[in-house]
């Protein structure tokens, strides 16, 4: 009896863990997770589906629709990859997954182009109005992106002042940074010209 208490006592932390472990990470994968926690891919699958917690692909799909729904400076066709997250003037986060036309000619090097028009488009996203364009921006690549990659950029609004924002955006493949920018991102009236 003993033994059965202590198991369901570690089966509890454990789902208690996973729980805190998407919650950090929502893009992480099974396999991720099962490294993370030292179990197996079968068992955090079971874990959530007794917890309720959606596969990978779902909570995508779920987080997508609340952060384009938010979306206000963009259409959802015209941002640069998947707008997972979305907090107005404060903070956005989209995933692009890289596929074999956006690699350099004979290599699986990702156009650093791709890089940068998914940063783009998350520091205008972030942005809450109607008109938004990049007045500037200040960048460095600091890594290389290969054919199958997830590139995840986050946003993040700094200093806003006379309708411009500072939107620093950092682009990551798995822990490895290989994009980091500093946007300044400027609200234009309809009748300004551009």
């Amino acid at each position: 009896m003993e033994g059965t208490s202590i198991k369901s006592q570690r089966k509890k932390n454990r789902q208690d863990r996973l729980l805190k472990l998407i919650e950090q990470n929502p893009l992480a994968t099974d396999e991720e997770l099962a490294a993370s926690l030292e179990a197996s891919v079968s068992t955090i699958r079971l874990d959530r589906a007794v917890l309720g917690v959606p596969e990978l692909r779902e909570r995508m799909r779920s987080m997508a629709q609340k952060a384009t729904s938010r979306l206000r400076s963009l259409k959802q066709n015209e941002v640069v990859g998947d707008l997972l997250e979305l907090e107005p003037n404060k903070w956005a986060l989209s995933v692009l997954e890289t596929r074999r036309d956006m690699a350099f000619r004979k290599t699986d090097m990702v156009w650093d182009h791709y890089i940068y028009a998914q940063a783009s488009s998350i520091a205008i996203a972030v942005v809450e109005a109607d008109l938004v364009i990049v007045d500037s921006m200040r960048g460095e690549y600091k890594g290389h992106a290969r054919v199958g990659d997830s590139l995840v950029a986050r946003a993040k609004v700094g200093v806003q002042k006379d309708g411009k924002y500072i939107v620093s955006v950092r682009t990551k493949v798995g822990e490895k940074e290989i994009f980091v920018g500093r946007f300044i991102a400027a609200i234009v009236s309809q009748n300004e010209p551009v």
